[in-house]
Order: structure tokens, then C-alpha cells, then sequence
């Protein structure tokens, strides 16, 4: 018999990530694909195949079981139940961020989460400043902000973006989407169905037992989940909001003593060993096969239901629920429509410039105002040409935005002119955030330089 620990070459090849891993974490990848999609949906709407595309998106469904199934279109299915998972992706950030994350510390996460509220209100302020007697019912279109596409176009600046910063405005975006998320519920709901609104409060409070009851196994949760997105969606709650619900109950600790773990673990290596004989085929090996199934279930255990759900989640949100998102949001079809006409539709500026103009003015104003009257403190590595980049980067309000005015808008050409300003004041805000921080870095380089050559000039030739 020999020991099971010989082939490290073999250990150290599963525990490295695969090249599927390194790009389906990737950051900027995601954001590309959405981009990419968003731009091939555009091309598609203004081409021959509109008229397919758009009966495709048409043709209903069936979600559900008996009485609790529901018949909704190919694109209310990605709109409101796919974008329910997204949501809860969303929820699971929040949750994460109160538990362990920046938001946990009031005072530190004040000041971000403040700067996200002036991020809001100057935006909305805008849009019916320039709607006042018209679409006024828009307003919240331009107040989101897109937390995967904007991270994505920070990465894309690599050092010249401090983690810092990134954790900034990470928070920022959270306590944005908490805003939107709010906004959502409280405008943007069909009027409510009071015996399915009793039905969804039944529901929540079996979730809430559920928890109680300390249950460790996503599955309840999830069957569970999947009847409380039925009934918010025939409540007139919108059923995107269930992802969140969901979310805040699954459980955020382990069923397993992490302090026992370690011995527990030492005793199973030893008996891994000890049931492990070279010579036989790994399938002749009862004993060895097991002991290793059991120790599996038990490191399974070991991690949260939260992180569970998570990692079984976040790169099918990422690579197919938001791109099919963009992919099917992004049908702005400007064949035989004036441009001129969509480019002074006042909802086209309400929205472009509360984003493209409204978000940096309220991100960076407030900062400002809470930083110069004492109440709060700029993180360290954090300096005004950061904070002025992460307002520049907030009006890339894309999914959130579109999502939000698909429910504020029911005229067509509200909806297209909504639409053409969201895609253009993302564009903008990129471009413009990657080009002031490429040239504040470049200003700054130089004026180093400079000082440099000062000194030197100071100091006279060296040896001299």
C-alpha cells in the first residue's frame, strides 16, 4: 500500500482555475458580451429580419405548475423572470455587503452611499425640469447605474484606478441599486391584487420559517423562491423583486463548526489513507470511495448557502440572463424614423443628460459637501480625480435603466426615445470617464516629470 498524496502535480492542475474560469470572472469580458449584444440586437432590429425577431419575442410561454402557472411572452420572460435572477445576484451582494462588506460600518460606508443618493435626485431633478408638463412619469429612468458595465470599463484602466476606488464606488453602486430597487416597488407596479399580494406575504413568511428553522440546503429555498416570483407576478408587484426577497433569507452562515473542522479533517485524511491501496482499480476501492464521498458532502456544507447559490448563478447572469437582456431591450429600430425628431424629444434629454450630466454633478457635489463640512473623510488612495471618474463612470445607467423604462414608458416612441438616450449616455459616459482619467493621469505624469527636471537642473551635474 502507498500513500495518496504522491501525484501533487495532479492536485495542484484541479485546484488551479481553468482558462473557462479566468474568463468567466473576468469583469470586463462580461461587460463586453453585453455590449456586443446590445449592439448586434440594434443591427438586427434595422434589418430585414425585424419582423422575425420581433414575433419570436411574441410568442408566449408557460411558467408554473396548475394553478400557479402563469403564460407571458418570450420577452416578459426575460424581462421579468430571467431578470428576477439577476436580482437575485443583486440581493446576494447586498446581503454580503451588510454582513461582512463595506456597508456593515455606517460611518464608512456613509459617504459613498450618501454620494449614491445625490446621484439619484439630481438625475431625476433634470428629467422633469426638461418634461416639466410632459413624459414626467420617466423621471427614475436616468438613476441607475450599471454596477457589472461600469466595473467592466474601470478594469479596462487598470492601475491608474486605485482598489480603493473600486470598493467606492462598488458601495456607491449597491446603495444605488438598493434606490432603484425602492423606486421600482413603489412606482412602476400594476395596481395590486390583494388576494395574491396576501398569497405573496404567505409565501415570504415560509421563507422567513425556513431560515428559522435553520435549513442549510438551497433547494427548499429556491422551490420556494420560484412560487414567490408566481405570486408577486400576479400581485402587480413587480416579480423582479423576488430575487431580492429571496436573497435576504437564504442563509449566510455554515451548518459546519468551523473550529472542528481542522481535527475533523485530520481524522478523515488518515482514514483516506489507511482504505487506500495502490493496487487496486479506483473503482474496486469501496472503503476509499466512501470515506471520500462523505468527507464532499461535509465541504460542501462548509460553504454558505448564500456563496452556494452564488456561485452557481453569477456566470449565467453574466454571459446569458444580461446579454439576452440587452440582446432583447436593445431593439431600437430607427428605419423610416426622424432622427431629428427622437434627438429634441424632451425624453431623449431628460434622459441623456440626467444621466450623462445629473449623475456626475450628484456624485461629486455631494462628496464634496459631506468631505468640506467635516462629516465625512475621503478613503485613503482616493483623491478628487477619482471621485470626479467615478462620477463620470455612474451615468452608465444601462440595464437597470432600460429595465426601469421599459416600465415608466407605454408609448413606442417614448419607449425608442427612452431607449436611444440610455444607449448613447452609456457610450458617453464611458468614452468621457476613460478619457479624463487617461488624461488626468497623462497631466500628471508630466507635471511629475517637470518637477524632476527641476531638481535635477538644481542640483547641477552629477559628480559635480
Amino acid at each position: 500500500m502507498t500513500s495518496i498524496y504522491g501525484d501533487s502535480a495532479v492536485i495542484r492542475r484541479i485546484e488551479a482555475k481553468s482558462s473557462f474560469q479566468n474568463v468567466t470572472s473576468n469583469g470586463t469580458i462580461a461587460a463586453a458580451v453585453m455590449v456586443i449584444a446590445a449592439l448586434v440586437a440594434v443591427a438586427l432590429a434595422n434589418s430585414s429580419a425585424y419582423e422575425l425577431l420581433h414575433e419570436f419575442l411574441e410568442v408566449p410561454l408557460l411558467l408554473g405548475i396548475g394553478s400557479l402557472s402563469v403564460s407571458i411572452t418570450f420577452e416578459a420572460f426575460v424581462n421579468d423572470f430571467l431578470m428576477a435572477i439577476f436580482f437575485l445576484l443583486v440581493g446576494i451582494e447586498l446581503k454580503y455587503e451588510f454582513t461582512v462588506g463595506q456597508l456593515r460600518r455606517p460611518r464608512q460606508a456613509a459617504l459613498p452611499m450618501l454620494a449614491a443618493l445625490g446621484g439619484v435626485l439630481v438625475p431625476a431633478l433634470i428629467y422633469l425640469v426638461i418634461n416639466r408638463g410632459g413624459a414626467v412619469h420617466g423621471w427614475a429612468t436616468p438613476i441607475a447605474t450599471d454596477i457589472a458595465f461600469a466595473l467592466g470599463v474601470m478594469s479596462l484602466l487598470g492601475e491608474r484606478i486605485s482598489c480603493e476606488t473600486k470598493v467606492f464606488f462598488q458601495t456607491l453602486a449597491i446603495a444605488d441599486d438598493i434606490l432603484a430597487i425602492v423606486v421600482i416597488a413603489l412606482f412602476y407596479g400594476r395596481a395590486p391584487s390583494i388576494p395574491w399580494c396576501a398569497a405573496t406575504l404567505v409565501v415570504v413568511l415560509l421563507l422567513w420559517g425556513i431560515n428559522r428553522m435553520r435549513v442549510y440546503s438551497c433547494k427548499p429555498y429556491l422551490v420556494v423562491g420560484l412560487v414567490l416570483w408566481v405570486c408577486m407576478y400576479n400581485s402587480g408587484i413587480h416579480a423582479t423583486l423576488a430575487g431580492v426577497i429571496l436573497a435576504f433569507f437564504l442563509p449566510s452562515r455554515s451548518d459546519v463548526r468551523l473550529s472542528a473542522l481542522k481535527g475533523w479533517l485530520n481524522g478523515r485524511a488518515h482514514r483516506l489513507d489507511d482504505t487506500y491501496d495502490d493496487e487496486r482499480h479506483v473503482l474496486g476501492q469501496h472503503d476509499f470511495t466512501t470515506e471520500a464521498a462523505r468527507v464532499e458532502r461535509v465541504m460542501h456544507h462548509v460553504t454558505p448557502p448564500l456563496q452556494r447559490v452564488e456561485r452557481t448563478i453569477s456566470v449565467p447572469v453574466n454571459f446569458l440572463v444580461l446579454p439576452l437582456f440587452a440582446f432583447v431591450n436593445a431593439q431600437v429600430r430607427v428605419v423610416g424614423v426622424d432622427i431629428g425628431t427622437i434627438l429634441v424629444d424632451p425624453v431623449t434629454l431628460g434622459v441623456f443628460f440626467g444621466a450623462v450630466v445629473g449623475k456626475p454633478i450628484g456624485i461629486i457635489l455631494t462628496t464634496f459637501v459631506l468631505v468640506r463640512s467635516g462629516f465625512s473623510k475621503l478613503p485613503r488612495h482616493v483623491d478628487w480625480t477619482q471621485v470626479i471618474a467615478v462620477g463620470l463612470m455612474g451615468g452608465l445607467g444601462f440595464t437597470m435603466s432600460i429595465l426601469i423604462s421599459g416600465l415608466a414608458f407605454a408609448d413606442p416612441a417614448e419607449v425608442m426615445a427612452a431607449k436611444c438616450a440610455i444607449l448613447a449616455g452609456s457610450l458617453t459616459a464611458a468614452v468621457v470617464g476613460i478619457a479624463f482619467v487617461r488624461g488626468a493621469n497623462g497631466m500628471r505624469d508630466k507635471r511629475r516629470l517637470r518637477i524632476d527636471d527641476t531638481v535635477d537642473e538644481l542640483n547641477g551635474p552629477s559628480g559635480a
